[in-house]
């Protein structure tokens, strides 16, 4: 099946909503009346593209994150990404330029644990420059960076920052773990 813009489109804001939409959400975010949003849902539907977990709710497949140009996961490839590094490989956590504050993680679940009590100028100074993205991309994690460069655009900061930064990480580490 061949992949037009909108059916494009629809499978990436269901990857960014992280959990299965209703055809209407879908509909409100592509300015589309929802029998066009539920006809491109469903022709997604039979291609594999999208699942229904639930009835009347519609999330992306591995499939269709291959479609919007994630790579494909297989338990190699996510116990590479789960893996311990070497300290010189390790992220380590700055709240400014050469202000290093002496911790650092060696996998993406440390960094998860970590991300829980650093020093939340740790993690306002880290977002915006795309470190942690970076980082993930170095492992191997395109998805989960790109996941994390999302979150630079939602005006967070604080401990809503953190929360959302954490949520983000511990359910890839999740995702990961069960493949």
């Amino acid at each position: 099946m061949s992949v037009g813009q909108d059916k494009k489109k629809i499978l990436e804001i269901l990857w960014e909503a992280e959990k299965p939409l209703k055809s209407r959400e879908v509909a409100k975010q592509m300015r589309l009346s929802i029998p066009s949003s539920t006809m491109h849902l469903l022709r997604l539907r039979r291609a594999g593209y999208v699942s229904t977990p639930e009835k009347g709710y519609y999330a992306i497949t591995n499939l269709g994150k291959e479609m919007i140009g994630m790579p494909r996961i297989d338990k190699e490839r996510a116990l590479n990404i789960l893996r311990t590094v070497p300290p010189e490989k390790a992220f380590h956590f700055y709240t400014e330029t050469d202000q290093y504050t002496g911790v650092y993680a060696n996998s993406v679940d440390d960094l998860c644990n970590k991300i829980q009590t650093i020093d939340i100028r740790s993690v306002e100074f880290h977002l915006p420059r795309g470190d942690l993205e970076f980082w993930f991309h170095d492992l191997g994690d395109l998805e989960l960076a790109k996941r994390v460069s999302l979150i630079k655009g939602t005006g967070l900061s604080g401990e809503d920052l953190r929360k959302k930064v954490y949520e983000t990480v511990k359910s890839r580490c999740e995702e990961l773990a069960s493949i």
